[in-house]
């Protein structure tokens, strides 16, 4: 059965039109689930351990006594690492040994300087002190999260990192703990949904409030994550995953389809596009797509994703290709193009730029280095990817001379006064020496 993807021409009368209709998503948006998430973070809030643990009885069918049962001994993590197939535990830590190489680059150190007066300036880099990774549980498996999640963490210095996960039934997955063990998480904790997001934020009598919540879930994890924004940092509220892929029609068409089935197998609501001058490409693509769809074995999945929220996009020229790209904001853009470096100082908005044919985008997901935790939805206009960054702050300095402080204090007292403020003027004021 061919697959109706939709085919759209960015020269035609509808194509705006017919582009934020492609595009437009709101997520975490849902009433339902709004008021389920708030009376969750409520409980929680007032009934602490004794409500975690009434809603991982209920969603999770685990009924425990104390919240103590949900902590995951440090020694199940190193049985998980050993338990694992060998081949998986090999990728795992050529993963996180490329991972951690490339956020060692992005690791900031405080800096300063001193005026010619003796006033210092400058800034102090400190990890955050302690980050809640949450990770999905139950039938997902994504060892690749904690990954990308932890190590970073860990590369900003970040001491207690708490990773959370549901295990319905109290089945772990040992993908998951053995990628926990590799990338140094201090602590896991059985328990996942609106209540892990609820305990991290706000502590319970077992477990002290992070400063920071990262890492993906569900329309639920998502909604809390979003309702807790205040009391603790987030990464960032992702709609479903997306992949724009830009090509000259010289690369394989099955590369191209098989691009853009591994955006689409992730969930009915993730977007694949496909860019192209040729006409006569997009149709090679469509063909190949209609090929290799059916033996997908999540078929379904990706069949209904592509038709939903797909398109293969025929544009004029290139630089209508560049203004379509920098319009869209992707979360991963394949530029399967000649030379792709000579379009990279015209591309302003995309969460990870995949250059060449020969780079897939599922090889930034699992190995590469880069984080895959990247802005969707078009928030790459003003977001960037996970980084060490995200689990460091900075701190200014500021440290006066007597000189430096009379300077400054002529500088900043008329400005007081023109906003009524006396008491900073007078402050001010009072350091200013005295006119020889």
């Amino acid at each position: 059965m061919n697959c109706a993807i939709a085919k759209l021409d960015a020269n035609s009368a509808n194509f705006e039109s017919a582009l934020n209709t492609l595009l437009a998503w709101d997520s975490v948006s849902d009433p339902t689930v709004n008021q389920a998430v708030e009376e969750i973070i409520s409980a929680v809030k007032t009934d602490g351990d004794k409500a975690v643990l009434h809603f991982t009885e209920k969603f999770d069918a685990m009924s425990l006594n104390h919240f103590d049962e949900l902590r995951v001994p440090k020694q199940r993590l190193q049985q998980a690492l050993e338990a694992i197939d060998p081949a998986q535990r090999q990728a795992l830590e050529q993963a996180a040994e490329r991972i951690r190489a490339y956020h060692l680059h992005q690791r900031q150190d405080s800096w300063q300087y001193r005026e010619a007066d003796g006033t210092l300036l400058g800034q102090q880099i400190t990890p955050l002190d302690r980050v809640g990774l949450y990770v999905p549980g139950g039938k997902a498996s994504y060892p690749s999260s904690v990954l990308m999640n932890a190590i970073p963490a860990k590369v900003a210095g970040v001491p207690e990192l708490i990773m959370v996960t549901p295990t319905p039934g109290g089945e772990a997955n040992d993908m998951v703990l053995a990628a926990a063990a590799i990338a140094g998480v201090d602590e896991v904790i059985c328990m996942g949904g609106a209540q892990a997001v609820a305990a991290l934020a706000y502590g319970t009598e077992s477990l002290a409030k992070v400063d920071k919540i990262t890492g993906p879930g569900n329309i639920f994890v998502a909604t809390a994550k979003r309702a807790v924004f205040g009391q603790v940092a987030i990464d960032m509220i992702a709609g479903p995953s997306e992949i724009l892929v830009y090509c000259d029609g010289a690369t394989d068409p099955d590369w191209i389809a098989m691009d853009l089935f591994s955006q689409a197998e992730h969930d009915e609501q993730a977007q694949a596009i496909l860019i192209s001058e040729s006409e006569e490409f997009i149709a090679k693509v469509q063909a190949s797509i209609d090929r290799l769809l059916p033996d997908l074995e999540r078929e379904a999945i990706a069949r209904a994703s592509l038709e939903g929220r797909g398109a293969l996009i025929k544009v004029a020229n290139r630089q209508q290709a560049l203004d379509l790209i920098n319009r869209i904001a992707p979360e991963h853009l394949e530029l399967s193009v000649e030379d792709p470096e000579l379009l990279l100082p015209e591309i302003r908005h995309a969460g990870a730029i995949f250059m060449g044919r020969y780079t897939a985008e599922a090889l930034g997901d699992y190995c590469a280095g880069p984080n895959h935790v990247l802005p969707t939805s078009g928030t790459a206009r003003f977001s960037s990817p996970l980084g060490v960054y995200d689990f460091q702050k900075r701190s200014s300095l500021i440290m006066c001379s007597a000189q430096g402080a009379s300077d400054l204090g002529k500088i900043a007292s008329p400005l007081a006064r023109g906003e009524s403020l006396e008491a900073h003027a007078r402050s001010a004021e009072y350091r200013i020496l005295p006119e020889d």
